[in-house]
């Protein structure tokens, strides 16, 4: 019985997701044994990279795999300290991307296929090709890149069908005949990754595993269809995974957040809008309809903090066309109102790695005395925050986490927005800025505490 393994590609391919939610959607999969877990390209290096080194901290199981195409040092600094990491280059064969997207030539994409799997392996033993839109590259020149990179080194193969436009004949025959071609091609695994053009991609996908790939990379959208077929006929096909479907059918339950109005909307999904609001405000908009936005994200804001509110959302709405649910989160936990500082942050101790659990200790200065917190958890920012907890003695819901870039450059300053839900079911939002991003999320905290803590006083 042959083993077939999956890599969930959501957080890596679906936008809207926030901090939280991917954290959230990495450790499901982790759970339910996924092979692997993509991980998005660092556009960001404070707030991707905290990403990539929190489910470094937190994965247990499932591989990791960081995109290392344009940056590999900072790719690899992210995911080093994870228990299986992987070194991913992404990179098209097909002639119209190479020279369209790429700007490069065919020879000159062989070099760097070359060059790139080959300072991967200096990291790690574990590197991947990924061969964007592989199915409409020239047959002979997909042979010579695949070629190239197992011989520099790759460990794992990856072919694309990036158009989605093939046939699950066209796909199998496809698939074969590049086992044909490069019998090295065995010694490594064979990953296929299909999108659902033509409504075809779970087809496809178990066309490529018939005619010998062993890997299939899927998001949400595919999974339940995936898992469906290897449970119903898997021992016929000779192919077996260590996901069943009752397995996942729970996973992804676990996976639904309740929105603002009380339903229930599903993370797992693609494209789906996780604040569970979806709106668009502009300089147009009167204070009646962005203090309606506002409680429609959760937020019931005293007549004072709505005046508040809507003369700061008056001066962004005048610089841009549109206001959009995340923009005004971040208005209100800046400008609704200003707590006194019932705790002060005085310091805190981050330690992470692969061969411990992330330690946070962490000093608070309250009524002029300074307590300290020390805790562990899944990752820095779940250490820290639980610190905090055991120092003020109480653990408030935590309903959203965002962290988002304050300004540009290296020395770019983070912004953390931390939304709490007292035990009254109010939301209150904290806002906290630092070139530390942890730092950052422990100013954001403190501050959505000192807020819920002076009204309930």
């Amino acid at each position: 019985m042959r083993k077939i393994n999956l890599t969930d590609v959501t957080i890596s391919k679906t936008e809207g997701f926030t901090f939280k939610d991917k954290v959230e959607m990495a450790k499901i999969m982790d759970k339910l044994n996924f092979a692997c877990v993509d991980l998005p390209i660092i556009t960001n290096t404070q707030t991707d990279s905290l990403l990539n080194k929190t489910l470094a901290a937190t994965l247990k199981e499932a591989r990791l795999s960081a995109d290392a195409t344009n940056d590999i040092d900072t790719a690899w600094d992210s995911i080093k300290d994870a228990k299986r990491p992987i070194l991913k280059i992404s990179l098209p064969v097909s002639t119209v991307q190479m020279e369209y997207l790429s700007h490069v030539k065919p020879a000159k994409m062989i070099e760097i296929i070359d060059e790139k799997i080959k300072a991967c392996k200096e990291k790690t033993i574990n590197v991947e090709f990924e061969a964007i839109d592989a199915t409409r590259a020239e047959f002979d020149f997909l042979i010579t890149a695949i070629n190239t990179a197992i011989n520099a080194g790759a460990t794992k193969i990856t072919l694309c069908d990036t158009e989605g436009v093939m046939m699950p004949d066209e796909f199998g025959a496809f698939i074969a005949k590049i086992k044909e071609e490069i019998k090295e091609i065995s010694d490594v695994d064979f990953a296929v990754s299909v999108v659902n053009t033509l409504g075809l991609a779970t087809a496809c996908a178990f066309a490529a595993i018939k005619a010998g790939a062993n890997e299939i990379k899927t998001d949400t959208s595919e999974i339940e269809s995936i898992v469906n077929v290897i449970d119903k006929r898997g021992e016929d096909l000779g192919i077996s995974s260590s996901i069943r479907s009752n397995q996942l059918k729970t996973g992804l339950k676990n996976a639904k957040v309740e929105t603002k109005n009380g339903e229930e909307k599903e993370v797992v999904k693609p494209n789906v809008d996780v604040s569970g609001v979806d709106f668009a405000l502009s300089e147009e908009d009167k204070k009646e309809t962005v203090i309606k936005a506002a409680k429609t994200l959760g937020y019931n804001l005293t007549e004072i903090e709505e005046n508040n509110v809507y003369s700061a959302f008056r001066r962004v709405a005048l610089k841009k066309s549109i206001v959009d649910s995340k923009e005004l989160e971040v208005i209100i936990a800046t400008s609704a109102f200003t707590a006194p500082a019932t705790y002060e942050t005085v310091s805190y101790v981050i330690n992470s790695g692969n061969v411990i659990k992330a330690t946070a200790n962490i000093k608070l200065k309250f009524n002029g005395e300074e307590i300290e917190g020390v805790a562990t958890g899944d990752g820095p920012i779940d250490a820290a925050f639980t610190a905090i907890n055991q120092i003020i003695g109480h653990e408030y819901e935590l309903d959203d986490f965002q962290i988002l870039t304050a300004s540009v450059g290296s020395e770019a300053a983070g912004r953390s927005i931390i939304k709490l839900r007292a035990d009254n079911g109010k939301l209150y939002a904290g806002n906290g800025i630092s070139t530390d991003i942890i730092g950052a999320s422990v100013r954001a905290y403190v501050d959505a505490i000192n807020k819920i803590i002076y009204e309930e006083a």
